[in-house]
């Protein structure tokens, strides 16, 4: 393929465009999200509690949900970064995918209010609560090369964690989408370069998300490749799946901008 150049006028020119876009879809977006959900993390009745599950530092763990239900992931014993994947329970071909995420929703800040698209336009989490808005869908997971670089050998990683996760799903390692980086307070600098901002968590956070669909979940609790931390110690991370709970007509998720509003119109043709 021929690469064709273009002249700081095409450039100019293209620029206008995407910022003219931006604005129209800024214009519907919500004046203020809500403010982060207030610690500590309210207890969960034990009659709503269907599966809780503690994920070692360094380990993965996978599970289905159905569809409106909600899952808690949770601090409970001191800072780790979890790792989140995942697939349509009806058809893996559809997965997490946080580039269409980030620029169908104009931000990065994937927090309280705004909602986790798949690659086929349709709404797979609502995040309902959440005390740190500390997320990360840029950077990705640890490699092998990455932690060998900082911890040396014999030290456990996202990506593989996944690979393994994924085989025991039927699946290929080319099925496993870009993560959803929990707990991972990374931000962007005027120059485009990431930046660890750990004044953005609190300690014992949490995030709940409710699903829009049935889904098989992945998670990875292994530390995140901008981690200053240079000892390997990820701590144990609680997932809680919540029974489902009744949906109010307005509910922010669903309503906060023009395209969540989409995604939602999408999930629903989808069951026609």
């Amino acid at each position: 393929m021929t690469h064709v150049r273009r002249s700081p006028e095409d450039i100019a020119a293209n620029r206008a465009r995407y910022e003219e876009h931006q604005r129209k879809g800024l214009e519907f977006a919500p004046k203020a999200l809500p403010e982060a959900s207030l610690l500590p993390a309210p207890e969960i009745a034990a009659d709503k509690i269907i599966h809780r599950e503690v994920i070692p530092g360094g380990w993965y763990w996978s599970t289905h949900i159905r569809k409106n239900e909600i899952f808690r992931v949770s601090l409970d014993h001191g800072f780790s970064t979890v790792s989140l994947v995942a697939w349509s329970a009806a058809d893996t071909s559809e997965r997490l995918n946080l580039p269409d995420t980030v620029k169908m929703q104009w931000t990065t800040a994937l927090g309280k209010g705004r909602v986790i698209f798949s690659d086929m336009g349709r709404v797979m989490f609502s995040v309902t609560e959440d005390s740190s808005g500390a997320h990360d869908g840029l950077m990705g997971g640890s490699t092998f090369t990455s932690n060998a670089a900082k911890y040396g050998d014999g030290t456990r990683n996202t990506r593989d964690n996944l690979i393994l996760l994924a085989t025991k799903a039927g699946l290929d390692k080319r099925d496993i989408p870009s993560v959803l980086a929990l707990f991972a307070p990374v931000r962007v600098d005027q120059d485009g370069a990431f930046l660890w901002k750990p004044e953005l968590l609190h300690g014992h956070d949490y995030v709940e998300l409710r699903a829009e669909m049935d889904m098989i979940l992945g998670f990875s609790n292994c530390p995140h490749p901008l981690d200053p931390d240079p000892a390997y110690r990820p701590n144990p991370v609680t997932v809680t799946r919540m029974a489902a709970a009744k949906l109010a007509d307005d509910d922010l998720c669903r309503t906060a901008t023009a395209e969540a509003v989409r995604g939602f119109e999408n999930n629903t043709l989808a069951t026609m």
